[in-house]
C-alpha cells in the first residue's frame, strides 16, 4: 500500500517538507487543530503522520506530561493497524480531530526539531528499498504498534517517551524516504525501547 501523503512530500527531505507545511499551517490557524493537521498531509497521510506523533513525542515538554504520552501511543495504534489492514485512507476519531495546540506552541515545537529533522533527511535515501515492500511497512507497523505498547510504563520512565518518539519518527521517516537500512535500524531502537520497558517491570 502507499504510505506516502497526498500532499508533495519531498523523499529526499521528507522530515523537513512536513515541517514547513505545519509551519505554514500555523501562520494561518491559531489555534491549530489536529484536523486541519490531517488536511495538510492528507487522507493518504499514514507515515507523516506517524512522524508528527514521533516528533511530539522527542520535544521536551509534551511527552512529559502525565496522559500524554498514552494519548500519543493510542493514536500510534490506530494509524498503525490501518497499516497492516492495507487500508487505503486513513480514518481517526472525531475527538482527536478537534485537539487544538496554540499557534506560538506550534512553531516552538516545529523549531525545536528543526535540526534533528535536517540531520534526518540528510542520513537518509532510497535504498534496500525491496525491504519496504509487501511485508516491510507492515513489520514497520508492527514496531510502532509494539512501541506504543509500552507507553503506559513510559510516563514513569525518565526521557523513556523521548526515546519511544524518535523510534516512531524514524520508522516513519524509513517509510518516507523507502530507506530499508533506516528501517532496520529504527525496529533495533523499538526493540531497546521494548526491552527497556520489560527490564523495568521486571524491577531491573
Amino acid at each position: 500500500m502507499e504510505t506516502e501523503s497526498s500532499m508533495a512530500v519531498s523523499t529526499q527531505h521528507p522530515t523537513e517538507s512536513i515541517l514547513d507545511e505545519l509551519k505554514d499551517a500555523a501562520d494561518y490557524h491559531d489555534p491549530l487543530t489536529f484536523g486541519e493537521v490531517m488536511d495538510i498531509l492528507g487522507q493518504h497521510s499514514f507515515a507523516p503522520l506517524l512522524l508528527v506523533i514521533g516528533l511530539v513525542m522527542v520535544v521536551p515538554g509534551p511527552a512529559d506530561i502525565p496522559g500524554v504520552p498514552v494519548i500519543l501511543g493510542l493514536l500510534v495504534i490506530v494509524v498503525a493497524v490501518q497499516i497492516v489492514m492495507h487500508r487505503d485512507h486513513l480514518w481517526i476519531p472525531d475527538w482527536v480531530e478537534r485537539r487544538k495546540v496554540s499557534a506560538d506552541r506550534a512553531k516552538k515545537m516545529i523549531s525545536w526539531v528543526r535540526k534533528p529533522a535536517h540531520w534526518m533527511d540528510r542520513v537518509t535515501k532510497p535504498r534496500y528499498q525491496w525491504l519496504m515492500r509487501h511485508a516491510g511497512a507492515s513489520l514497520v507497523a508492527v514496531a510502532c504498534i509494539l512501541i506504543a505498547m509500552t507507553t503506559p510504563v513510559l510516563e514513569f520512565i525518565p526521557f523513556s517517551a523521548n526515546l519511544a518518539g524518535g523510534a516512531i519518527a524514524a520508522l516513519a521517516v524509513a517509510l518516507l524516504a523507502k530507506d530499508g537500512l533506516v528501517a532496520v535500524l529504527a525496529i533495533v531502537l523499538s526493540l531497546a525501547t521494548v526491552g527497556l520497558v520489560a527490564f523495568q517491570l521486571m524491577g531491573g
